[in-house]
């Protein structure tokens, strides 16, 4: 594209696509020669006030030397960025590497000036913001640190990008024009900045999907039957008020409606906007679906078509194209492959999914990978009978499919404002960014809590159909690290529900402390038991008889909840024989009007599925599926009771588009109707309220209008009319135990959360001369694994002492060696087969003088081999302690990665091992050392005497500290430090340096590349 005097060659990993402030898509690239076209046309599209504070004087055209100028750059002193829409530029940025004098300059001269130009139509959309954010990537790779900017005093909506982008600036006024300077490293508010910019974006994408003012169906079909036609009915029957269409390339020119819906043979043949498609047809006719929706300014789109990444390599290169023809139009997309979305607001009632019923309006977000994971989950949580029978309705559900562009991330970015959704529930297959996951998780979980269950967490590899970049840690180390973010992690979907039941119902408990009453001694004494194995702290179970009344169970309840010893409690029911209806109605009453007094700790039923208690205790908020609507006089009967599987996997959305409210809102999310207890989401810095957006047009002829009152099977209301609380009730003790340890531990994460801790200062870390030494030994290669003596160094200057271990080749050598050293000394084998490994005899301890280290160095090499076989070394003996082993790992998907165990079996055979990730706090290390099951043995175990567990965490925090001063330094491990009642000892260490994987939390906002 550059000609052959550019100075370097295009720069394609500067190409980027970005979410913008209103939900669209734009695309980032270098500006090349063959832009010309492009550019002038650009121009002439811009105001001239526009032009006027872009050149400081009336400039209507670009003369063809301006033309050249701005096309013809070196990428490296020359530089200029266009943010494209379809093929045509919206908005550039270009910048000048300058010297001193503020004339053009080669490097190394590192300050540069820049200048803007958006086009008016596109002005407000943030679209400056990111290009600056990319530009100043794009300077620091090139050793530009500094950026110059003159702006005209009336030009406020420049002064403010640059003003707000939270860079370290200085601002001066000189010959009538605002001078801005400011370095371009990132700072701790930049970054505060760019994160809230990404939230609004992404989660303004999203309610461009789920809140949709009208919809269109590509690909119903002209039978009954099908995934388009059965997709159209479901949208239809849940009063969707907006417009919808129907679309088929095969309708008759003269067909004007299909069930009572707008018909239409393309969608450029629809007369007024489309905000959301849903794509039904092969996956070959695609394409050509995506142009005319993009032709047509459809904001986003729901593909069902499968035939992508799930049927294979030419699917998953299908895939990419269909991603990046969708973001050339600035539309993002749900699938391909989806079931669907589904909306249960009031305002939008939208069932763009492929669920023949409509859930009830309830305040649990759903987001499955899975198409058959997202009908399980709904049915449970909507279900009478069988498994949880505590219903519960959802407020939004998204189906992704192969999660080609929408992923649980946008997703995590609507729930965390949405006033509708108190509880978010996931199922994953595949983490894409696990970084950026864990970052928007803890988040989240700091404001509603956050349950997710992982599947294909045993295979190895990422599902069929998803494009995700490898992770090198274990299963196990994952789950630490999101408990670490404050996420619940459970281990099915059943666990998915039963927490999700919990949390969404009842408060959060203030400790572990558990009462257990109820009619059963039985199913009592299971319960205690149930409780003891998930480490709560239960009372002795309250047997009140076969015989109890519902009054008894209300005094009992009453008790509970008022002793200040009981932070929850469990109720175990058994139907009483004769009683019927009428006696679980009154117990379920009673249930809940002695909750109702103590409204601040959680209460869960154990019930026995006889009879109807559960079903009493929801009744006043049942979800279970409603009878379709009555179909209207010119209505045709509704298709949506025919089976899923006739129609397969699909979902669109729609609803009205309604503004996402301001992140500092007031309003307590208790107005809301979450339980007690839970808190509004806190503010984001710099996070003004997207902008507002109102219907775009009235329904036209023949379209469905708005009900101006509710329908007649509107939602009942989740809390009764009394105020009381609803109850879960689970049918195994095991399970409602298990949800409630669930909730202990996030409860106990949220008070933790409040007071995070501190990365500490130590006064003997050398991180220049650490620094320094790095540099060295990677000029030698790419990667390489320290000696001994060079990483012996390396951490001394972290304030880490190695003990030294002498090479022993001869029993003469071993001599030496410990003369050397000092008796008493260790003789150890080092060899691979034998490092680690006391119980094979590699290692000899306590050798109090030369006869008895040469009789070891003699019976070593007779078990084992000859000492070049053996690698024996002499080390001086440590103070005897607990064995521990210390290893740090940079992940290139989750990035830095602290993890600590006992050494030997516990770690080797049971993977005992706790997790945090870099950099570590006080707080981190205190919790990592008595995160492993283990843990007893460093804190006086049958007696023992306790280690100094405060020189081992320091020593966690010195490591931590290394790995998140030095990204170069990608793996350390230290084994074994010997942890003693007075100090410990590391008796062994490696170090492998190697050039940092790229981080793509620090740089730019960008959309996963395709």
């Amino acid at each position: 594209m550059q000609t052959s005097s550019d100075r370097h060659e295009y720069p394609a990993h500067w190409e980027a696509d970005v979410v913008l402030r209103d939900g669209g898509t734009a695309r980032v690239r270098p500006i090349t020669v063959d832009d010309a076209e492009r550019l002038v046309s650009f121009y002439e599209q811009v105001s001239d006030e526009s032009k006027y504070y872009r050149f400081f004087a009336p400039y209507p055209r670009l003369s063809a030397k301006d033309v050249h100028r701005f096309t013809h750059h070196d990428f490296v002193d020359r530089v200029g960025l266009a943010a494209t829409v379809g093929d045509e530029f919206i908005a550039t940025v270009r910048y000048d590497r300058i010297g001193a004098g503020g004339t053009p300059a080669p490097a190394p001269a590192d300050e540069a000036e820049v200048a803007f130009l958006v086009q008016d139509a596109h002005q407000g959309r943030g679209v400056a913001s990111a290009l600056l954010e990319h530009i100043a990537a794009v300077a620091r790779e090139r050793g530009i640190r500094r950026f110059a900017a003159e702006v005209l005093p009336a030009n406020n909506k420049m002064i403010k990008v640059f003003m707000d982008a939270g860079y370290t600036q200085k601002r001066s006024f000189e010959d009538g024009v605002v001078r801005l300077e400011f370095g371009l490293e990132p700072t701790d508010r930049s970054l505060a900045v760019q994160y809230a910019r990404e939230h609004r974006a992404e989660a303004r994408s999203v309610q461009r999907l789920l809140q949709p003012g009208s919809v269109a169906v590509v690909g119903t079909g002209r039978a009954p039957g099908g995934v388009g036609r059965s997709i159209l009915a479901n949208i239809r029957d849940a009063g969707f008020p907006g417009r919808l269409y129907a679309v088929n390339t095969a309708f008759p020119e003269d067909r004007k409606e299909l069930d009572g819906v707008p018909a239409c043979r393309s969608v450029r043949d629809i007369d007024g906007p489309v905000d959301l498609a849903v794509v039904t047809v092969p996956a070959e006719h695609v394409p050509d679906v995506v142009t005319e929706c993009g032709e047509h300014g459809v904001q986003g789109l729901v593909v069902v078509s499968a035939g992508y990444a799930d049927s294979g390599p030419d699917g998953r290169e299908r895939q990419r194209a269909l991603v990046r023809h969708a973001r050339t139009y600035g539309m993002r997309i749900i699938g391909p492959n989806a079931f669907g979305i589904i909306n249960t607001s009031p305002d939008v009632r939208l069932n763009a999914s492929l669920a023949p019923e409509m859930p009830r309006t309830g305040r649990i977000g759903l987001f499955a990978q899975s198409g058959a994971i997202g009908i399980a989950l709904l049915s449970r949580l909507h279900r009478r009978g069988g498994g949880v029978t505590g219903v519960t309705g959802v407020s939004t559900f998204v189906s992704s499919g192969n999660r080609a562009d929408v992923s649980g991330n946008d997703v995590l970015q609507y729930w965390y404002d949405d006033p509708e959704t108190d509880v978010a529930l996931m199922y994953l297959e595949s983490i894409g960014n696990p970084r950026k996951f864990t970052r928007l998780a803890r988040r989240t979980a700091a404001a509603k809590p956050l349950v997710v269950v992982q599947g294909a967490r045993h295979g190895g590899v990422a599902p069929q159909g998803h494009a995700v970049r490898a992770t090198r840690l274990p299963h196990a180390t994952v789950s630490a690290l999101l408990r670490q973010a404050g996420v619940i992690r459970v281990d099915t979907i059943t666990d998915l529900v039963d927490a999700g039941l919990l949390l969404a119902r009842q408060p959060l408990p203030a400790g572990p402390r558990v009462a257990i009453l109820g009619n059963s001694e039985s199913l009592g004494l299971l319960t205690y038991d149930a409780c003891l194995s998930e480490g709560l702290r239960p009372h002795p179970p309250r047997d009140l008889t076969t015989a109890a009344s519902a009054d008894d169970f209300h005094a009992a309840l009453s008790r509970a909840l008022s002793d200040d010893t009981c932070d929850a409690v469990v109720v175990t029911a058994i139907p009483t024989l004769g009683e019927g209806a009428a006696g679980d109605a009154a117990l379920a009453g009673a249930l809940r009007s002695a909750a109702a007094a103590v409204p601040d700790k959680p209460v869960l039923v154990v019930h026995v599925e006889l009879g109807g208690l559960a079903q009493a205790l929801s009744a006043a908020a049942s979800t279970a599926p409603r009878a379709p609507r009555p179909p209207g006089p010119q209505t045709p009967p509704s298709d949506a009771s025919r089976p899923v599987a006739q129609a397969g996997p699909t979902g669109p959305t729609s609803g009205r588009q309604t503004p996402l409210p301001p992140s500092d809102a007031s309003r307590p999310v208790a107005q809301a109707g979450p339980p007690p207890g839970r808190q509004a989401p806190p503010p984001l810095p710099d996070a003004p309220p997207p902008p507002s957006d109102a219907p775009r047009s009235a329904p036209p002829a023949g379209a469905r209008p708005a009900s101006p009152t509710p329908p007649s099977d509107a939602p009942e209301p989740l809390v009764p009319a009394d105020g009381t609380r609803l109850i879960p009730a689970y049918p195994a003790a095991e399970r409602a135990v298990r949800a409630l340890a669930q909730a202990v531990s996030y409860a106990q994460w949220r008070r933790d959360a409040l007071d995070p801790g501190k990365v500490p200062e130590y006064e003997n870390i050398d991180e220049k001369g650490a620094a320094e030494q790095i540099a060295g030994y990677l000029a030698r290669g790419q990667g390489l694994t320290l000696g001994m003596r060079e990483t012996c160094e390396l951490l001394g200057r972290y304030g880490i002492r190695v003990h030294r271990a002498l090479p022993a080749p001869t029993p003469d050598d071993a001599v030496t060696a410990a003369r050397a050293i000092g008796y008493p000394v260790a003789l150890k084998a080092t060899a691979p087969h034998l490092r680690h490994r006391a119980d094979l005899g590699g290692v000899r301890l306590d050798l109090a003088d030369e006869e008895q280290l040469r009789r070891a160095y003699d019976e070593l090499t007779e078990l084992f081999g000859k000492p070049a076989e053996l690698r024996p070394v002499v080390q001086g003996m440590a103070p005897r302690g607990v064995d521990t082993v210390v290893r740090a790992v940079i992940d290139p998907a989750a990035g830095a990665v602290l993890s600590f165990g006992l050494a030997g079996a516990a770690t080797q055979l049971l993977g005992d091992m706790s997790h945090r990730l870099i950099p570590v706090t006080d707080r981190d290390a205190t919790s990592l050392i008595r995160s492993v099951r283990t843990a007893p043995l460093l804190f006086g175990w049958r007696g023992s005497a306790p280690v100094d567990a405060a020189a081992l965490e320091e020593l966690l925090l010195r490591v931590s500290r290394l790995v998140d001063d030095h990204p170069e330094v990608v793996a350390v491990t230290l084994e074994p430090v010997v942890v003693a009642p007075h100090g410990l000892s590391v008796l062994g260490a490696s170090v492998r340096l190697a050039p940092p994987p790229a981080r793509d939390d620090l740089g730019p906002r960008t959309l996963p590349a395709y």
